[in-house]
């Protein structure tokens, strides 16, 4: 059996390949390990190119992944080089990123932690506070985030998304084809749209066929203004949604007119049985949808008109679909009923949008999907600080990065 120095077994244990261990010492806070580039001419931290030497700075430490309870330290004083392009900077090392304090695969496992579980975990696993594991996704998702994301993008959805107490807002691309998160800005609205579209240019504008989205003028606005070729598709999710405000809007009114009378108290608890699908209603929400029948006209006309609405999108064919849409906007407006007057005329004004979601079954529930993940998200860190935090959490877990880290290969 062939005896290996002790250089060589802390190489390996590192599992850095381009670089040469000189020697270890015990320190209180781990193992520090002198090393240098296996590469004796130095390069440029920022572009990489070979350069001619300028002067040496002072040792520094990288913190690298740990064994058990000790963790391990590299030790290297790094050169700095004179490039012709970005003047004086600090040489490339071959185990970090430029600017870094941590190894890459120090970096490569903390934001694969952070992908699966909470920020306080990922912490104590790797022994790093808050801050420092935001600015290790970060600088992660901006290595790896796939540069060519918004090449071949033909069916996109667009949503927003509100963090930190819902007073700040994000704004999230996704490409339904591949189903993953494409971009994502700080800010809603027809103007943080329109940097997408800046981004996107104008050859890649024009290859978009299809854009989900909510029934919101502002992005409505932005996708006419540079990709007027793209159908416009509004789903079942906010069609409905609309319907279902109106109703409850209804039901409120009712409830302030009757008050204390017994017409009144009979609509009181009424909201989740006029709400809710009809085969998921319990026993005593039946029960309490036919005494709203009995005792109440106008909202049992506005649960039929939301229950007819939705009938209405259950078709497959766009003509029957057409037809049904526009007989119940007629009922609608002539229901004395003043929040379905009003969504009659948004049925009426994004009918088209409406229509091509049932021609296609493109339906935003992905980017719901995908928002809904990302609010657990936000949840598990307790809550982002900034947008860029965000932001990049958002690429790192519904981006479509897949990581490496250096774990141990099951037998």
């Amino acid at each position: 059996m062939a005896r290996v120095g002790v250089e060589e077994v802390l190489r390996r244990l590192l599992g850095v390949k381009a670089l040469v261990v000189r020697g270890a010492q015990f320190e209180p806070h781990g193992v520090e390990v002198q090393v240098r580039p296996r590469q004796r001419r130095a390069r440029c931290g920022e572009c990489g190119r070979p350069s001619p030497g300028y002067d040496t700075s002072a040792s520094r430490l990288w913190r690298h992944l740990s064994l058990g309870r000790t963790a391990f330290w590299l030790r290297y004083a790094p050169r700095r080089v004179l490039c012709r392009e970005h003047g004086v900077k600090v040489e490339r090392v071959p185990w970090a990123a430029h600017g870094s304090h941590f190894t890459y695969e120090f970096d490569e496992l903390t934001a694969w932690l952070a992908q699966r579980m909470d920020k306080t975990a990922t912490c104590r696993l790797m022994g790093i506070n808050w801050r420092t594991v935001g600015t290790v996704v970060q600088r992660v998702v901006q290595a790896r985030l796939d540069s060519s994301r918004l090449e071949e993008l033909y069916i996109i959805g667009v949503d927003e998304l509100s963090f930190r107490r819902h007073h700040e807002y994000v704004t999230v691309v996704v490409d339904h084809l591949k189903k993953r998160v494409v971009w994502v800005a700080e800010g809603k609205g027809e103007k943080t749209l329109q940097k997408f579209f800046d981004e996107l240019g104008p050859e890649r504008s024009q290859a978009l066929t299809h854009v989900s989205m909510d029934l919101g003028a502002a992005y409505q606005a932005a996708v006419e203004a540079r990709a007027p070729q793209a159908q416009k598709v509004f789903d079942r999710f906010h069609v409905q949604k609309l319907a279902s405000e109106a109703v409850d809007t209804v039901r409120r009114q009712e409830v302030g007119l009757l008050g204390g009378a017994a017409e009144g108290r009979a609509l009181k608890k009424s909201r989740w049985a006029l709400l809710k699908n009809p085969w998921n209603l319990t026993q005593r929400q039946g029960q309490k949808l036919s005494e709203v029948a009995r005792t109440n006209k106008r909202l049992y006309r506005a649960y039929l008109l939301k229950e007819s609405l939705a009938k209405g999108l259950d078709y497959r064919q766009p003509g029957r679909a057409e037809q049904h849409l526009d007989g119940w906007a007629q009922w609608a407006s002539h229901s004395k009923l003043k929040p379905f007057v009003k969504l009659s005329r948004t049925i009426r004004r994004f009918k088209q949008g409406i229509l091509a979601y049932i021609s296609t079954g493109l339906s935003n529930g992905l980017v719901e999907g995908l928002n809904n993940k990302i609010r657990l998200i936000t949840r598990r860190a307790f809550g982002f600080h900034s947008a860029e935090a965000l932001t990049a959490m958002i690429h790192l877990c519904c981006g479509g990065l897949s990581l490496t880290p250096p774990l141990p290969v099951p037998n």
